[in-house]
């Protein structure tokens, strides 16, 4: 079971990783991990970085896929993030964060789902 959810969670990110792309996104990192934890996509469009959660699911019966972003996994990704910037010598630059659901093969980009 392990080993399928990750076989359809590299599908989403990969399916995730192409609309970023069509919608002017540059793909920096996929699967950035640290000490902390992991950042699904790092992107950048505009100048601007973006670290993007990517979550898909089947069906809405457990509630849609951005809502298994709650605070405790935004603060998570916010100290990978932080982590990120300080290691790549990143500053001063905008940055946001964005959630892509993908609920039954439709994607739904949420940007700017949460901040600092």
């Amino acid at each position: 079971m392990k080993q399928r959810n990750k076989i359809e969670g590299e599908k989403g990110e990969i399916l995730a990783c192409q609309y970023l792309k069509k919608n002017n996104y540059k793909i920096l990192q996929t699967n950035y991990k640290n000490k902390i934890g992991e950042i699904d996509i790092i992107a950048e469009k505009n100048g601007k970085i973006c670290f993007v959660e990517v979550k898909e699911r089947n069906s809405n019966r457990f509630g849609l896929p951005c809502e298994a972003v709650n605070r405790q996994k935004q603060i998570k990704i916010l100290k990978v993030a932080q982590l990120y910037l300080i290691k790549n010598k990143i500053f001063e630059r905008e940055i946001s964060f964005s959630v892509l659901e993908i609920l039954d093969g439709k994607i739904n980009l949420i940007e700017n789902a949460f901040e600092l």
